[in-house]
């Protein structure tokens, strides 16, 4: 599944980060990439002494939104990167590393920083089964999506596509269990003013709760 967020950065954070990566120093993106990837990473990347100020901000951020938490299940962010996309530049289809920092990343983000209307392709085209869905959405925006899609960025042709990535690393390693998670979330939240459906909302509780037990790696 892939989801958006709208209000993960408050607009003084956004105003910040953008602040951050506007003015740093950028490197050659593929520098970092695995051999698949390398042949068709063709951006630049944020050097690694700022990419940890926005890391931080970004992490902070994510740590207070219930929506992430519940959906991903977060046990530890497993790296940030910034990436920069001029005029010509873009990143063939490929799939992220299963292993980064030391971490099983389970679950990847993209934190757009760039208006859309400001540069010219660019899109996030992350496949599902044989159809796709293309993302460009509006600045400060952020996409949560399963890291073990594969997934391109369309080739910026005007303009400066800005962004924030990062992985996670989930107590919880099945997309469609953390999935079924989020949904019993969704129906207590929905029992949860409503007394007369106590009863159901203990039943869902429990269901919930053994579930994560079962599928819980710590």
């Amino acid at each position: 599944m892939i989801y958006e967020f709208d209000d993960i950065l408050t607009a003084d954070e956004l105003a910040k980060v953008v602040s951050i990566v506007e003015s740093g120093t950028y490197h050659d993106g593929a520098q970092g990439a695995g051999w698949q990837a390398k042949s068709v990473k063709k951006n630049e990347e944020l050097d690694a002494k700022i990419t940890q100020q926005v890391g931080q901000i970004v992490g902070q951020a994510l740590a207070r939104s219930s929506k992430f938490k519940a959906l991903a299940w977060p046990k530890r962010l497993a790296g940030f990167l910034v990436s920069r996309y001029k005029p010509g530049m873009t990143y063939g289809t490929h799939v992220d590393n299963a292993i980064l920092n030391n971490a099983r990343s389970d679950m990847s983000f993209t934190l757009f920083l760039s208006d859309p209307d400001s540069y010219t392709g660019g899109e996030l085209v992350i496949e599902q089964g044989d159809t796709a869905r293309i993302i460009k959405p509006a600045k400060g925006h952020m996409v949560l999506y399963s890291t073990s899609a594969l997934h391109h960025v369309a080739e910026v042709t005007n303009g400066e596509r800005l962004a924030v990535v990062g992985w996670v690393r989930s107590y919880v390693r099945d997309p469609q269990a953390r999935e079924m998670l989020y949904d019993l979330d969704l129906v207590m939240l929905d029992l949860k003013d409503k007394p007369k459906q106590r009863a159901v909302l203990d039943r869902v509780a429990k269901v919930r709760t053994n579930l994560l037990r079962r599928w819980m790696d710590d």
